[in-house]
């Protein structure tokens, strides 16, 4: 079985980076050399790799995934990401977006009403072992998406299936924390998804303490418990990140991306997007653009 999910996940990572599926939240990758650690973006989701390796680094934590564990997120996450990978062993994954909404319909028909069930996260993200249930559930469906018809008629129904196979997993607590709206978790959770939908607007300490109810002193603590990083920290990665894609997909300018994103001093953007990235945003741009290699 491991052998077909990878075989399977590897036809289907028909290029470089990022190769879409017939079912839009399923994405699938391919690198066939290691990339040394840089500045990524992790969305909420499940991650499965076929083959080879990755590290995510979260503020202290080292987490290290590949075929045998594989990786649940809960809320958007800036970290860094290494890749661990040869011409002759590729690495190879395949991600499955979730929102709440597709939690919640499940936690709906499965009776979300044990408790203990679920034990509340303590982070947002984690890696664990790849059950033979959740593998099983994965080889399903890519074998799905290798037919058209079969990607239409039967692929969304084995995407939810492998994500109910996740649910009841070791990691189940961190999604159904994306649908139930309480505590400390869902409140920095949604907080998360205000800064991703305003982050060109003035953000401050005061303002975001006040929108998750708690004390600015709270919020750090419990912010950081999530994301392994600070408010202002993560407001900063995250406009600094949507500057880059700016810059690199839409082709325009330095001063421009750094107003899009709540810059109001280009001089000030430019110096922390080279501590950040480790490169000039004009020379990083550049370079994406001279290779013609997508964004990871």
């Amino acid at each position: 079985m491991a052998e077909e999910l990878k075989n399977i996940m590897a036809s289907l990572a028909v290029r470089e980076c990022e190769s879409p599926s017939a079912l839009p939240r399923v994405t699938f990758s391919r690198h066939s050399r290691s990339q040394p650690r840089a500045p990524a973006i992790y969305q909420p989701g499940v991650v499965i790799l076929g083959q080879g390796r990755k590290r995510g680094y979260f503020g202290p934590e080292v987490y290290e995934y590949d075929a045998d564990n594989y990786l649940v997120l809960a809320v958007p996450l800036p970290a860094e990401c290494e890749v661990i990978a040869s011409p002759q062993e590729p690495m190879i994954s395949m991600r499955l977006d979730v929102d709440a909404a597709m939690v919640a319909d499940l936690l709906l028909a499965m009776g979300d009403n044990e408790p203990g069930m679920f034990p509340w996260p303590k982070g947002a993200i984690a890696p664990t072992p790849l059950t033979s249930d959740v593998r099983e559930a994965a080889t399903r469906l890519v074998r799905a998406l290798s037919s058209p018809m079969d990607s239409r008629v039967l692929a969304p129904a084995l995407a939810r299936e492998l994500l109910y196979r996740v649910l009841l997993g070791a990691q189940g607590g961190l999604l159904r924390a994306l649908a139930v709206r309480h505590g400390d978790f869902a409140r920095i959770a949604d907080l998360l998804h205000r800064i991703h939908a305003n982050y060109a607007m003035p953000l401050e300490i005061d303002d975001l303490a006040s929108q998750a109810g708690m004390s600015p002193a709270t919020l750090h603590r419990h912010f950081k418990a999530v994301t392994a990083t600070s408010p202002m920290q993560y407001v900063k990665a995250i406009r600094l990140h949507k500057a880059r894609m700016l810059m690199i997909a839409d082709g325009i300018g330095v001063a421009m991306a750094a107003s899009r994103v709540g810059y109001e001093s280009p001089s000030q953007f430019s110096r922390e997007y080279k501590r950040f990235f480790k490169t000039s945003p004009a020379a990083d741009a550049a370079g994406w653009r001279a290779s013609n290699t997508p964004i990871p």
